[in-house]
């Protein structure tokens, strides 16, 4: 979002290449990246499995290759800075802080055991088995509560880092929303009002291609999304929604933006999405979207795209980046044994947790409903 800086010899002044904000990730950083990767394939993988056992009731909805927008938005953040996910975003309420330690229990995000109560829907999950999904939300770890109506969150959370601001503070806020809501008229309403007042809230548009069964062309006029941000005078950035590192690039700049005071921005992070709108989409979806398409789509696994640029810059050996192959497998055809064990051995501890908890009482039900 600014001029590359110059470096002047004795005969000409010649433009030197900015680092990039990868560049300043130690390589425990990237590898750690690469880990975040995994775990929330996994994620997805290992619920998908348990709901085809019989063993989940409820709506999946996955977020199967689109793990690099996940990671690559909530790793550049300050465990004070805060998020608005949608229900595409599930790992998105455990990865929140993950770098202040998986096992932390301070740490600004929320515990693999309360997100896995939430799918079994037992006590112990924020929604007390009001949902199986993802209408959660934690003022103490700064996740705003999600909706289904994906832009209605981006007024929230405008007033939220406006608060913020005027108690002095320098949180930002991520928003995160699919393309088809950018058609909306909460979504230009809202990112409005932040540019006005110069707010730092940063959109996240994860461009999957389809809006549930519509595709893009039919729900905004130009192949960009990111262009919206003409309109209000502030960036619109593009991203490559397979790419963590881009990803991770792009939001690191337009934090930077946002906390110098500038205002908010939109980033399109282009991506495809794996499987249906959710698992009660999954037959529909095969009829109204080509094979093809869904091949070409799903061809840039995020995690193989990690681990060729890891390979490339020394940090992963070609034989570690073997060792676990998770990429270009669905959910049917992915075991255990393609994902690094403590990934496994995480993801395992919430599973067992929700799997052994109790339903909440009956007596609940009215709870939050009336108010004497």
């Amino acid at each position: 979002m600014s001029s590359p800086p110059t470096k002047t010899t004795k005969n000409k002044t010649t433009k030197t290449a900015p680092s990039r904000p990868r560049d300043h990730l130690s390589p425990e950083d990237h590898l750690e990246i690469l880990k975040q990767l995994y775990l929330a394939r996994y994620f997805d993988v290992r619920l998908i499995k348990e709901k085809r056992r019989g063993r989940l009731t409820g709506t999946l909805y996955s977020s199967h290759n689109q793990e690099a927008i996940l990671v690559g938005t909530l790793f550049p953040l300050k465990p004070s800075d805060w998020i608005s996910p949608i229900h595409r975003d599930m790992p998105a309420f455990f990865l929140k802080d993950m770098r202040s330690g998986w096992e932390n229990p301070d740490r600004m995000g929320m515990s693999i055991e309360e997100v896995c109560a939430q799918v079994w829907c037992k006590v112990g999950s924020p929604g007390r088995a009001r949902d199986n999904w993802s209408h959660i939300g934690s003022r103490a770890k700064h996740i705003i509560h999600s909706t289904s109506m994906l832009a209605g969150t981006i007024p929230v959370a405008a007033g939220v880092v406006l608060a913020d601001r005027l108690n002095g503070g320098d949180a930002v806020v991520l928003t995160y929303n699919g393309e088809g809501s950018t058609a909306q008229g909460v979504f230009h309403e809202a990112i409005n009002f932040a540019a006005v007042h110069k707010l730092p809230v940063i959109t996240i548009v994860e461009n999957n291609q389809w809006a549930f069964g519509t595709p893009l062309e039919l729900g905004c006029p130009t192949p960009d999304v990111a262009t919206r941000a003409d309109g209000y005078g502030i960036p619109g950035l593009i991203a490559d929604g397979q790419d963590v590192f881009d990803v991770y690039d792009k939001v690191m700049e337009a934090i930077e933006w946002a906390r110098a005071g500038k205002g908010p921005s939109i980033i399109e992070c282009k991506t495809f999405r794996a499987y249906g709108h959710g698992d009660h989409d999954d037959d529909r979806a095969a009829k109204y979207r080509p094979q093809d398409e869904v091949e070409k789509g799903r061809s840039r696994d995020p995690i193989a795209v990690c681990k060729r640029y890891l390979v490339e810059r020394g940090y992963l050996s070609n034989a570690d980046a073997l060792a676990f192959a998770a990429e270009n497998k669905g959910a049917q055809e992915a075991k255990d044994d393609d994902f690094p064990p403590d990934v496994v051995a995480y993801m395992k501890k919430g599973v067992d947790y929700a799997i052994a908890s109790p339903s909440p009482p009956a007596e609940e039900g009215g709870m939050w409903v009336f108010s004497d």
